[in-house]
């Protein structure tokens, strides 16, 4: 029994290496050379690579090459991955694939300080590989299964936005050899991709035909790494630039530890002596061929603008845009892209890229365009200017233009990002100088009183992006001492009186600076929120049958009433940060004088009136000649979050209508970061609004709409909202105790028996004393949200 035993071992493992021999005959492979060498077995549908250098440093990334749909889960056609600077290591029978940890270095001629920091940091080794044969130095390796592996993180993607419980499915995963290329300096690979599970949200539910199998592509790219003639150009906070920062240990004791550098292509004069001179070699950039006209040719024309940056820079013909050839694959590193992306839903464009790690130099630009944000902007002209009278010479070219103009800007603007400039929030003050700020439509009304889009948008790169661009990429002669002369470019900006303020500095909530805010136009936010105010006034009186296209049932005219009505949400936003704002800039030590001081308050108590207007009932009511148009939508059309809610079933609701926009208002008005500022500022000076004068005027003005007895219903609807607020405040212990003080303080005023009676007074007293008398278990009420904005969900409320 025993010897039998033995011989059925020895079978086995004869059998074992015959079939290990037999899968080795790479004679039956089809062989693909290039930079990372590879086999691909058809029968088994098996990818091998062949290993041949060892501790040389690849870029590796990963990326989606067919995606999911849908905005809000985040996964789209051509979205990229995180960059990763790896090695192959042999250790005994195995190829360990090793990522470096560039977060920390040791910029050093030393090579034991540079050890000595690597080996303080953990690495990670992102995959182990058995050696299947050797031969001449190089080693073969079976890379299926790492490039089946879900490398993009779609199942934690699913997971974080509630959408099931999902994992990778080897018996529905294949590689895609219609996308696996080999070049002689880069290596892509593909990877049909499904993840099986339990589907959970609607979101997944509603791009996926059968929601339990989740198909998508993920694209593997092995990259060669420039040389080292790339010189880094140092971050500056005032450049303008996105930052690649590491800390750096072989840095002296008295030098920062963290170094900057921007992010940008490598471009290079042909004669740097000369003023103007042509490329080495130009940056050129490709449109996706799958974009429909007009929008490919206003996205191609948008796009280009960047030469006139370019040519202010001393460049002739440094950057151009062309249609991406047939045949070339959109993730392939070598072409920068500009694509045309589908989403069930309307959702955010944006600007990546893939770039070297150790120096910040770009290597490819990836654009990522919304189809469906035309089709909004589209919206906002139609609910501006009703062209559709049924007559012969019905037009809608305006309101086309429009939305090819938004077009134009918006390529401009993402292809802006993947160049590395920052978006610049504070350029619309100073007169539309970047297309790196985020416009709402400049709508006019004549003299004749007819709705004017020929000044929606701006035409061309402005002077905050020329300047950026010779920041970033001016060439220098080799005897000009570079940081002097990039500091002279920043300096001059100042004299020019160029504004730069970025992201976090523009929300409406954390943010304090004044003039940066999104979506806005113009040199004063309170200005330009009255004459929104008026544009939407006028358009509201006209609106009717003739802002739909004949054949639409007529509850589309929600649809087109949603953006008109709620024109000045984002203006709103801008106004509010006037209150407890602080003017400053991105200043530098021995450059200027820097200056950090509350806005005046004679400017705040404007931004106060400003926002109050918006309060009032004539401004929230509805012409009847509306609301009387406006039926429940039917069979075949849903209410979606692009629609406004209504508390009284399938009918629409002016007074939730009105409601949803007081609350806006009144949420931003009354942030709790912004009312703590109030604080800070008014025990600096008297001459800044305090939180119980702030408070106090809200609720004398919303009790005197109340007694106007215009639209009662909507000024009940206004001041039910503020007391919902000043409850927030009171109970919101993240805040200044003060702020909180003050909203008590007149809470319990409301609760003194001088109301004037009826159903709105009495829940008021109701609601108010439930607070007091048990506040940690006091529950607001909902308020109806408001509709899809920028350009999906409210933007950043708190």
């Amino acid at each position: 029994m025993k010897v039998f035993n033995l011989y059925l071992v020895f079978v086995l493992a004869l059998f074992t290496l015959s079939a290990n021999a037999q899968d080795l005959d790479k004679s039956s492979f089809q062989h693909y050379p290039g930079y990372l060498d590879f086999y691909w077995e058809e029968d088994k549908g098996k990818i091998y690579f062949e290993v041949s250098e060892l501790d040389t440093e690849i870029l590796y990334t990963t990326g989606l090459s067919a995606g999911v749909g849908s905005n809000d889960i985040g996964l789209d056609r051509g979205q990229l991955g995180g960059e990763h600077v790896v090695y192959f290591d042999k250790r005994g029978d195995k190829i360990l694939l090793v990522e470096k940890n560039l977060s920390y270095r040791a910029d050093s001629d030393n090579e034991a300080e540079k050890q000595s920091v690597e080996e303080a940091f953990a690495k990670s080794v992102l995959w182990g590989f058995k050696i299947l044969d050797t031969e001449d130095g190089k080693y073969l390796v079976d890379a299926t299964d790492f490039l089946l592996r879900d490398a993009h993180k779609v199942k934690q993607r699913l997971s974080r936005t509630d959408q099931g419980s999902y994992s990778v499915d080897a018996s529905r995963s294949a590689i895609n050899m219609e996308r696996t290329k080999n070049f002689p300096e880069n290596s892509e690979f593909d990877a049909i991709i499904t993840l099986k599970g339990e589907p959970k949200g609607g979101w997944i539910r509603s791009v996926t035909p059968s929601p339990e199998a989740v198909t998508v592509q993920q694209h593997h790219s092995f990259i060669k790494l420039p040389d080292d003639n790339f010189e880094p150009r140092p971050f500056d906070p005032r450049s303008g630039y996105f930052a690649l920062s590491y800390q750096d240990y072989a840095t002296p004791i008295n030098a920062s530890l963290t170094r900057r550098f921007i992010y940008r292509h490598r471009l290079e004069k042909k004669d740097p002596s000369a003023a103007m001179s042509e490329p080495v070699e130009p940056i050129v950039y490709y449109m996706d061929p799958g974009a429909p006209e007009p929008v490919k040719s206003a996205l191609i024309e948008g796009a280009r603008w960047w030469n006139q940056a370019f040519e202010a820079a001393g460049y002739r013909d440094a950057f151009r845009v062309e249609v991406l050839p047939e045949g070339a694959d959109p993730m392939d590193v070598r072409y920068n892209l500009i694509q045309w992306v589908h989403r069930s839903t309307r959702g955010w464009s944006y600007g990546a890229s893939v770039a070297d790690p150790r120096t910040g130099e770009i290597l490819k630009g990836h654009v990522s365009l919304g189809s469906l944000r035309v089709r909004q902007d589209y919206l906002i002209a139609q609910g501006l200017m009703a062209v559709f009278d049924g007559s012969e010479n019905e037009d809608d070219g305006p309101l086309m233009e429009l939305a090819l103009a938004r077009l134009r800007q918006l390529s401009a603007h993402e292809v802006g990002h993947t160049l590395g400039l920052a978006h610049n929030f504070a350029a619309s003050t100073n007169d539309r100088a970047s297309v790196m700020d985020y416009p709402h439509p400049y709508v006019t009304v004549g003299d004749d009183g007819e709705v004017d889009f020929s000044d929606a948008y701006d035409t061309g790169i402005g002077d905050w992006d020329k300047r950026t661009i010779l920041y970033g990429y001016q060439d220098f002669e080799e005897e000009v001492d570079v940081a002097s002369a990039l500091d002279d470019i920043l300096s001059e900006n100042e004299q020019m009186q160029l504004r730069y303020i970025s992201d976090r500095d523009a929300r409406p909530a954390g943010g304090a600076h004044p003039y940066a805010h999104l979506w806005d136009n113009g040199s004063s936010p309170v200005d330009e929120l009255k004459r929104i105010a008026d544009l939407r006034s006028k358009a509201l009186e006209r609106f009717g049958l003739n802002n739909i296209p004949g054949g639409q049932p007529t509850s589309v005219l929600e649809d087109v009433l949603v953006p008109l009505y709620l024109s000045h949400r984002y203006q709103v936003e801008g106004v509010s940060k006037i209150i407890g704002g602080v003017n400053y800039s991105y200043s530098v030590k021995g450059v200027g004088d820097p200056v950090v001081s509350p806005v005046e308050g004679a400017m705040q108590e404007q931004a106060i009136d400003a926002l109050l207007e918006t309060l009032s009932t004539s401004f929230l009511s509805l012409p009847a000649s509306i609301i009387d148009l406006i039926p429940p939508k039917p069979m075949g059309y849903a209410t979606t979050r692009e629609h406004f809610g209504s508390r009284s079933g399938s009918v629409f609701d002016p007074l939730a209508i009105a409601e949803t926009s007081a609350d806006n208002t009144l949420d931003f008005l009354l942030n709790p970061q912004r009312l703590s500022r109030l604080v800070l500022q008014h025990a600096q000076s008297n001459d800044i609004p305090s939180v119980a004068g702030l408070l106090s005027r809200v609720d004398q003005y919303t009790s005197e709409e109340l007694k106007s007895g215009d639209h009662t219903s909507i000024a009940e609807v206004v001041r039910y909202r503020f007391v919902q607020k000043l409850i927030e405040i009171a109970a919101d212990d993240s805040m200044h105790h003060q702020a909180r003080g003050a909203a008590i303080d007149l809470l319990k005023g409301m609760t003194s028996g001088n109301s004037g009676g009826g159903e709105h007074d009495a829940l008021v007293t109701f609601e108010v004393n439930n607070f007091l008398s048990n506040p940690d278990k006091y529950e607001a009420p909902a308020v109806k949200p408001m509709p899809a904005g920028s350009p999906i969900g409210c933007g950043f409320r708190h």
